[in-house]
């Protein structure tokens, strides 16, 4: 029997990527995180990867074909493992093609997990977001700040604040989430697949709540 399959949901600053991680290896679930996924398929030059940069270097969007294409590769890579989506679908259109392809999979949708955060809070999240130019790890000034002030305890690297981390940028960023992404919630809620989670809070308490819903490992 398959494992889980999993999709989370939730604007920018809402904390998917680091409640992905922990349920992925809480679960022993793939993290398919599309931004990852892409950028490593590149790295290797992979045949979809290499038609994705094409479309990179011309300044397009890469087709959701292509990004279909290596999510189904790596499912395939991983047999009967459940899977963890983190950043895809981000469309109707999207949606509907991944079921089209896990239908074909002979794989489900169990849960959509959506990670819903009130807009101002958001905004205060991400403008104390902190990033590592060199490694790319990401602090965040009052949650997960770095051991010294101002430098990845990775590398050592002086953090920077990305452009569209500030007030205004992140403002416009979740105008666009709303128009585009936030209609999967509804999708996600009609096919009685998703599972709201309020996600204020401590990390441990967002993830009390996760597995509330997807039960203690192992179990």
């Amino acid at each position: 029997m398959a494992g889980l399959g999993l999709i989370l949901l939730g604007a920018p600053g809402s904390g998917k990527g680091t409640q992905a991680a922990r349920l992925a290896g809480a679960y022993a679930l793939q993290h398919l995180s599309t931004g990852d996924l892409l950028r490593d398929e590149v790295r290797r030059g992979t045949p979809l990867g290499k038609e994705a940069k094409g479309f990179m270097d011309a300044g397009g969007l890469v087709p959701d074909a292509l990004i279909l294409g290596m999510v189904r590769a790596r499912l395939e890579e991983g047999g009967e493992k459940g899977f963890l989506l983190d950043g895809f679908p981000r469309t109707l259109g999207q949606a509907e093609a991944l079921e089209g392809m896990l239908d074909g999979l002979g794989r489900k949708l169990d849960h959509a997990l959506f990670l819903d955060v009130p807009e101002d809070e958001l905004v205060a999240r991400l403008a104390l977001r902190r990033s590592c130019p060199g490694c790319g790890r990401v602090y965040h000034l009052k949650v997960s700040p770095p051991a010294a002030d101002g430098l990845c305890d990775a590398c050592g690297q002086g953090l920077i604040q990305r452009l569209d981390d500030t007030e205004a940028v992140v403002r416009e960023r979740l105008k666009v989430y709303a128009a585009s992404t936030h209609p999967l919630v509804e999708h996600y809620e009609k096919r009685k697949l998703l599972r709201h989670i309020i996600a204020l809070g401590g990390i441990e308490t967002i993830q009390v709540q996760l597995r509330a819903i997807l039960g203690e490992p192992g179990a």
